[in-house]
């Protein structure tokens, strides 16, 4: 992740490594995103990601997600947050979906 320019980094609380690893450990290591089939994504959480965008760092507002869907989620914050807007393209599948 590209943190040039982000304060992100500067506003996690002091214990967040404790409470990066106890999202991690209650996930079962596993990306809590559900897929357009309803299923949970089969791949590694290797993220914790803020359900909520903000900074709320309760462990409820916290998932353990894997690295594609949280480069996804992020763009699209950050290019929401820019009121930016793209052409009509349908979504990316992910490569795990059949």
């Amino acid at each position: 992740m590209a943190w040039e320019g982000s304060t992100r980094k500067e506003r996690l609380p002091d214990n967040w490594p404790q409470l990066r690893a106890i999202v991690l450990q209650r996930c079962g290591g596993r990306c809590e995103i559900l897929m357009r089939s309803g299923k949970r994504c089969h791949d590694k959480a290797t993220d914790v990601d803020h359900i909520i965008h903000g900074d709320d760092h309760s462990l409820d507002n916290l998932q353990g997600i894997c690295r594609w869907h949280h480069n996804r989620k992020s763009s699209a914050e950050g290019n929401a947050a820019r009121t930016y807007t793209t052409s009509a393209r349908p979504p990316e599948r992910h490569p795990g979906e059949v």
